[in-house]
């Protein structure tokens, strides 16, 4: 009897756990936008709503549908429960929901909670996960307050407060996911709009316990931060300006054109943000400048940062990952960042992320082409919608949102593909492999040189 307990117990590894929660809270939305009490007009087909409820849970924002006019305001709701389940992780919810009620955290949910958020073990995690829950609902609080002090000059007072919600939410959980028809572009010269949008992307997208040790920080001024925050402070804060000034220059003779300065400056400063896997636009993605779609596919796939409602390869591993080429020009092996040795299992890890994302994101966009039904167009045409393609996947495993126009074209086996890879993208490439194949004791035999470079 026991050793038939037992085993499922030993089945259910934190890697199978982490994503069949998120499995189970995709199919719970795809039921719930099945049902017509979820829709204001045609019913959704089932592909329509997969990829829907994945989208949100995945924050990732691409959508085959017009959330704002298709879906009702039940429909609408479900959506901003999902992608605030998703972005915190459904297990977050029940740890808070079974710890009030006084109920202990086993050592699998302790681990798996460890892994999503923290870079190194505490024991006060029931705390800190606690804090987490209760910063999010504060500054989304924040944030909805802000945009309804904008929105309730264009929509009734009801009406204004529930937009602001919603986009609040969303922008938080680094979704990107709007009511408006257009996204954001009637607000694109609205200062607080786009502060308020970028500021909660931002927060959201740094992770929760860099917020925890800024905080911590700010009230004991004699705090440090740990490496992993400083790294991540510093990326973001260098992708945010350095992509505000390229998107600048690619685009002022361009998009931006006649626009004023102002506007020009707050344009870039926001789709240098977003691209960080929130897929919110103030302009038309379809008619940036070529070097603008290699800057923003570069941005997505950098993404957001551990620990994070966001998804990418991550800011940190993409730090790691230039300072290990760094260090091998100049004939070193390991990594020192700020006095401080990086472990060579976290730069293995490291390279094995960058390399399985950009595996997947080459496999799904082959994909893509193979069955286009573009094949029968002129060579030109095709070659368009080869660079949408790559745009599309990069977007999808970033969880990012932001599309060329390509999403509502999408075939049902094309949006199945994109599908697998926000949700690949939202749980990562490893963790998935993990929940699939469990890693065994490694085997070490005597070592042989091989050529390489």
């Amino acid at each position: 009897m026991n050793n038939h307990i037992r085993r499922p117990l030993k089945i259910l590894t934190p890697a199978r756990i982490l994503v069949l929660s998120f499995l189970g809270l995709i199919l719970a939305g795809t039921v719930l936008l099945l049902f017509p009490f979820s829709v204001s007009q045609r019913g959704l087909s089932f592909i329509d709503a997969l990829f829907t409820s994945t989208s949100a849970v995945c924050v990732t924002g691409l959508a085959v549908i017009d959330i704002g006019k298709e879906l009702s305001t039940i429909g609408e709701i479900v959506t901003m429960l999902l992608f605030q389940f998703g972005g915190l992780g459904i297990i977050t919810f029940s740890v808070v929901l079974f710890g009030l009620m006084g109920r202990t955290i086993s050592f699998k949910e302790r681990e798996i909670l460890q892994s999503t958020f923290l870079h190194t073990p505490r024991r006060d995690i029931f705390l800190v996960i606690k804090w987490v829950l209760f910063s999010t609902l504060t500054i989304e609080g924040i944030g909805t307050l802000l945009l309804f002090l904008r929105f309730a000059s264009d929509f009734s007072a009801g009406q204004a407060l529930y937009q602001a919600l919603y986009h609040s939410v969303s922008a938080f959980n680094n979704c990107g996911y709007s009511l408006f028809p257009n996204n954001l572009m009637n607000y694109q010269g609205d200062w607080l709009v786009n502060l308020t949008i970028m500021a909660l992307i931002i927060i959201g997208g740094i992770g929760f316990i860099v917020i925890y040790e800024v905080y911590n920080r700010v009230r004991h001024p004699r705090k440090k931060l740990s490496l992993h925050s400083k790294i991540v402070l510093l990326v973001t804060g260098g992708l945010i300006v350095v992509g505000a000034i390229l998107f600048y220059i690619f685009e002022a003779q361009h998009i931006l054109k006649g626009e004023s300065t102002s506007t020009g400056i707050l344009t870039s400063l926001f789709h240098s943000v977003t691209p960080r896997t929130c897929g919110f636009n103030t302009v038309d993605v379809g008619q940036l400048s070529n070097p603008t779609i290699l800057l923003t596919m570069t941005l997505m796939l950098i993404g957001a940062s551990p620990g994070s409602t966001g998804g990418g390869i991550k800011t940190t591993s993409f730090a790691l990952l230039m300072l290990i080429i760094w260090n091998r020009f100049r004939g070193q092996e390991g990594v020192n960042i700020y006095n401080r040795t990086v472990p060579r299992e976290i730069l293995t890890r490291t390279i094995a992320i960058v390399f399985a994302s950009v595996f997947s994101i080459f496999l799904v966009t082959s994909f893509l082409l193979l069955v286009s039904p573009s094949e029968s167009l002129p060579p030109v045409q095709s070659r368009h919608f080869f660079v949408e393609y790559i745009f599309e996947s990069i977007s999808a495993f970033g969880t990012v949102g932001l599309s060329m126009g390509t999403t509502a074209t999408l075939t049902g086996v094309q949006k199945l593909a994109i599908v697998f890879l926000m949700f690949a993208g939202r749980v990562g490439p490893l963790t998935l492999a993990f929940s699939w194949h469990a890693p065994k004791k490694e085997i070490i035999y005597a070592e042989e040189s091989v050529m390489v470079g």
